[in-house]
């Protein structure tokens, strides 16, 4: 028997591996666990006309409205939470250069449901009177064939590639999650079994003995996983469960560079446009300010 190929990537090849057009989806959740050095890349790349398909969204959408990298997006939310609007997503929006439908927060979830079963819809019972099937004509009505009560059928998300940020995988792409886990990595496990191309960050790379002693964690095994990139803080500035927190100050500095145009520029360029990739923005961000933000609960 022959050993399972490599599927260990480098962040730029990674990238690559996303076209200009393609249907993305993002883990994560909101402001959580969002695969942000992936997003990085892609603006860093120049990637063009994407549609982003997902859940709940923030930095990794407004990130990329800023790169000029999207054209659509599929979600119930786009917002940086307590630090409010996305401000340039928003714009792109109100300037007419990104379209946007909207999908209630669960809906949004099964779509990605029908996609892992393979299914061309899900079916909702709940979306009677709502104004989102009024303004979204890919929601169909249709009487349920057991019943005959009025239901909606809901297409699927169908992304062409999922990426997520996990804890750890080895290089031929088995992906370990927490046993005790949030929304956020329940959802990974969701997208990732959604596509059929997966693209999963980690923070360490883990052997294979160690995916057999612990096998019981690994919920995206390799055959769903097309490459794997070790990225250290591959999430920030949001937070990874079990490695290390939000990162505030770094929020409040993206939030004021997003007022003005001026401003993201000097962001994009000090922390994006970099020709040293990721680790050339951990450098940029600091080594102390990275070690503030260590989970040390998670070891106790």
């Amino acid at each position: 028997m022959t050993n399972p190929t490599p599927k260990l990537r480098s962040l730029k090849e990674a990238a690559g591996l996303v076209p200009d057009g393609a249907r993305i989806a993002f883990g994560g959740f909101a402001v959580y666990q969002k695969p942000m050095g992936f997003v990085r890349e892609l603006v860093r790349q120049g990637r063009k006309s994407l549609t982003v398909v997902g859940s709940a969204q923030s930095y990794d959408v407004d990130l990329l409205a800023a790169g000029g990298c999207i054209s659509h997006v599929e979600t119930s939310y786009v917002g940086l939470e307590k630090h409010g609007l996305a401000r340039h997503y928003r714009r792109a929006v109100e300037n007419g250069d990104l379209k946007v439908v909207d999908y209630p927060e669960m809906v949004s979830w099964d779509r990605f449901r029908a996609s892992q079963e393979g299914l061309a819809f899900w079916p909702v019972p709940f979306l009677g009177g709502n104004d989102i099937v009024k303004y979204n004509d890919a929601i169909k009505p249709f009487a349920c064939p057991i019943s005959g009560r009025p239901m909606h059928a809901v297409p699927a998300a169908d992304p062409d590639i999922v990426v997520i940020h996990a804890l750890a995988a080895d290089e031929r792409g088995n992906v370990v999650f927490p046993a005790r886990r949030l929304l956020p990595q329940s959802n990974d496990v969701l997208m990732g079994r959604s596509a059929g191309k997966v693209i999963v960050t980690v923070e360490k790379l883990v052997s294979n003995a160690f995916i057999r002693r612990h096998s019981r964690l690994v919920e995206l095994p390799s055959y769903k996983v097309t490459a794997v990139v070790e990225l250290p803080y591959g999430a920030h500035p949001t937070p990874a469960l079990g490695a290390y927190h939000a990162d505030e100050k770094h929020y409040g500095e993206y939030v004021a560079a997003s007022e003005t145009p001026e401003g993201t520029a000097a962001y994009l360029k000090k922390f994006v446009h970099l020709t040293g990739g990721n680790d050339a923005y951990l450098e940029t961000v600091g080594a102390a300010q990275l070690a503030r933000l260590k989970d040390m609960d998670s070891l106790l």
